[in-house]
């Protein structure tokens, strides 16, 4: 098979072996895509870095790009995923660190500003395992179907689909303990 025979993304991606610019088709359309999801995951300051880091290594490594699968998609989406995780973890080393340098730290995270229920979701979205969260949030957010997870995400479908029953399991117990956790209100001071 050839390039010219090969169809959607396989076949721009196996063109652009040849003709390096032509790779921009991928990045016009899917950039926001992948920008839109790393900015729920990780704030819109680092999804720009984060989005662009995607597209550079996807541009590397676009040789060994699967042409028997015409979406590129789930694979953005899982060089995005671990270039999150490699995110995260360089900045817990850097914050463990400071940590032990300074003490104790408290730092602000997004939730602080949030709403109660969005921020009982996002609490009970940081309480999932990582594994858990990336196949929740690859298919709530990005609507993947499981077999594109399993190929964002170098996994079997099986697997897929128990993180995702797991996920779904632990979300719902914890949203619930939430929902039915009685409500605590500061008690009024007296006046004197």
């Amino acid at each position: 098979m050839n390039a010219g025979e090969i169809s959607g993304d396989a076949g721009v991606i196996s063109r652009s072996i040849e003709a390096p610019e032509v790779f921009a088709a991928i990045f016009d359309r899917h950039f926001d895509a992948v920008h839109r999801y790393l900015a729920r995951r990780a704030g819109r300051e680092r999804a720009d870095d984060l989005a662009s880091q995607t597209f550079v290594v996807a541009f590397e490594r676009r040789a060994s790009y699967r042409l028997e699968v015409s979406d590129s998609r789930p694979w953005l989406f899982g060089i995005a995923t671990k270039l999150l995780a490699n995110d995260r973890r360089s900045e817990q080393r850097q914050l463990e660190s400071i940590g032990r340098l300074t003490g104790s730290v408290h730092l602000a995270t997004a939730a602080d500003s949030m709403p109660g229920s969005e921020r009982d979701l996002a609490a009970a979205l940081a309480n999932l395992v990582p594994a858990q969260r990336d196949v929740l949030l690859l298919h709530a957010w990005c609507d993947l179907p499981y077999e594109e997870i399993a190929d964002a995400l170098e996994i079997p479908v099986g697997t897929v689909r128990s993180r995702l029953a797991r996920a779904r399991a632990s979300l719902q117990g914890q949203l619930a303990a939430v929902a039915t956790a009685p409500l605590s209100l500061p008690k009024e001071r007296e006046v004197s």
